[in-house]
């Protein structure tokens, strides 16, 4: 099984395209990419408007970075009441740096963002102590549009494009190399191939990556965070060097180079794992876990391993603050539905096993232009998409072709109030209501009281979804918000209902009269 998935994982962009496209032959609401006319989503004022996450983890005494996620016509001036000592804001960017309190402690925060259009704050509770992601982490990995032709050149194109398009301004600023940075053992071709680490035993890059800490320096010059990839065995996905009997060094020299995000990837591992029990499959993740734990560096750290020995139970235990639950959404097979539905519904089921820094990874978003070709979903299916994702407090990570975003594609990443479900600072993920071959129902708890749920149409035409107060746990009247139209629809008693169009969704606020 492992070595099949790595023969799936070596495919081609190109084949993983036409297995999107063979998706996407049956009845459609839309004939070609989703246009002007399906944007849901307002745009933003000229006014500022501080978006982002409300908690915030780091390690004590560690390097810090945040890059205040703000709205609005520029130029902005920001200012910070009760920030740690250690820490410093640039009043022009918004970028907070510096060195976190070296010992644990809570600060709470207030952000504030001033220009001639108005003003904006917005709390910020900043925990040193060993939890990192607070709240699902969000930003950018090449694989699917890239595969292996990622370069230097385009990692740092996609950290200008992130801030230029204003995804960052909604808090996405992970910017993340996924395989193929490496030596491939091997190969003949110079930028590729030459020995796979240098003399101190470490890992080196291959030709397309001239200077790790040059550009990691050159992403966190933006505000922004950069992010590495490996497997633990001995090559990886791709063919391309692993960390197996190197990962103490590896590690050391990832946090030199100046990493945030490492994603350690099963692949070749079952080559050496000697075993499938839990014990083996827990293993290569405990000792990477442990050694980028001690690192005087905050490293995010991203189990991928398929779900694998139900690993959304252990996977907090080894270090991990997010965890892959499936296999590849771009290489699910569809029915009916287009398979990011299959990969979300096998993920809402592990939706006790979330929390603050521990959090259900059900793969990137591939909507949009995805490596050379539009991704084949209707505008419906792409709201939906996003909106499961939000309810069930996934990390983020957009996988399409930065060079080709469009405004539809962006009005579904950057809608300030579905990212707000995601990133609540509660930190629950959204349960399972309800369930049938037509519909299906998903609500999730919110730090303020109020209740996010997605009425998912699952049917082939529009049809009427309704979810009753019982089926809630609620009572009396409650407040109705379409998130995605940020618009306030009055109130509802006992139940709400809406008419939903085919694999569409209504994603609504339910507040009572405290919320």
């Amino acid at each position: 099984m492992r070595r099949s998935r790595r023969v799936l994982c070596r495919l081609t962009m190109t084949m993983t395209l036409l297995a999107l496209a063979a998706a996407t032959a049956r009845p459609t609401a839309l004939a070609g990419p989703p246009g002007e006319a399906d944007i849901l989503t307002p745009r933003p004022g000229p006014a500022p408007a501080i978006r982002g996450p409300k908690a915030y983890g780091c390690r004590p005494g560690h390097p810090f970075l945040h890059r205040i996620p703000c709205t609005g016509r520029r130029p902005i001036r920001f200012s910070a009441e009760g920030l740690p000592a250690g820490l410093t804001l640039d009043a022009d960017t918004g970028v907070i740096s510096g060195r976190a309190p070296s010992a644990p402690g809570t600060f709470a925060v207030v952000l504030s963002a001033s220009s001639e259009h108005g003003r904006s704050t917005r709390p910020l509770r900043i925990v040193v102590g060993d939890t990192l992601a607070l709240t699902p982490p969000m930003g950018w990995n090449d694989w699917y549009t890239w595969t292996d032709r990622i370069t230097d050149a385009r990692m740092r194109s996609a950290a200008d494009i992130l801030i230029g398009t204003g995804m960052a301004d909604f808090g996405y600023e992970y910017i993340n190399i996924d395989d193929c940075w490496m030596v491939r053992p091997g190969s003949s071709d110079p930028e590729l191939g030459g020995p796979a680490r240098d003399d101190a035993g470490a890992m080196r890059p291959n030709g397309r990556f001239p200077d790790m800490k040059a550009l990691t320096d050159s992403i966190h010059a933006r505000g922004l965070k950069a992010g590495l990839y490996t497997s633990p065995g001995r090559t990886t996905c791709a063919g391309f060097a692993g960390s197996y009997e190197h990962e103490e060094v590896d590690a050391r020299k990832y946090a030199e180079w100046g990493f945030d995000f490492l994603k350690y990837d099963w692949c070749s591992y079952t080559d050496v794992a000697g075993g499938s029990d839990r014990a083996h499959l827990v293993k290569p993740y405990a000792l990477m876990g442990g050694l980028v734990g001690r690192l005087d560096r905050d490293i995010v750290f991203n189990l991928c391993q398929y779900g694998m020995g139900n690993v959304w139970e252990w996977g907090g235990d080894v270090g991990g603050q997010c965890w892959r639950t499936t296999g590849d959404v771009g290489l699910e097979k569809a029915d009916h539905l287009p398979g990011f539905y299959r990969v979300g519904l096998s993920n809402a089921a592990h939706a006790r096993n979330a929390a603050p820094g521990r959090w259900n990874d059900p793969d990137y978003l591939l909507i949009g232009v995805v490596g050379k070709e539009h991704c084949g979903l209707t505008a419906n299916e792409e709201h939906s998409y996003m909106s499961m994702w939000s309810l069930m407090a996934a990390p983020l990570f957009y996988s399409g072709d930065m060079e080709k975003l469009d405004a539809f594609t962006l009005s579904v990443l950057c809608n300030a109030e579905v990212i707000d479900v995601d990133q609540d600072p509660l930190g629950i993920q959204a349960r399972v209501v309800r369930k049938s071959e037509s519909d299906l129902v998903l609500a999730k708890p919110l730090e303020d009281g109020s209740i996010a749920v997605g009425l998912f149409n699952l049917g082939e035409e529009p049809r009427e979804l309704a979810v009753s107060w019982a089926e809630l746990k609620l009572s009396g009247e409650h407040r109705v918000r379409d998130l995605w139209r940020q618009k306030d629809l009055g109130t509802a008693r006992e139940s709400y209902s809406a008419r939903v169009d085919r694999h569409g969704v209504m994603l609504v606020r339910l507040a009572g009269p405290r919320a």
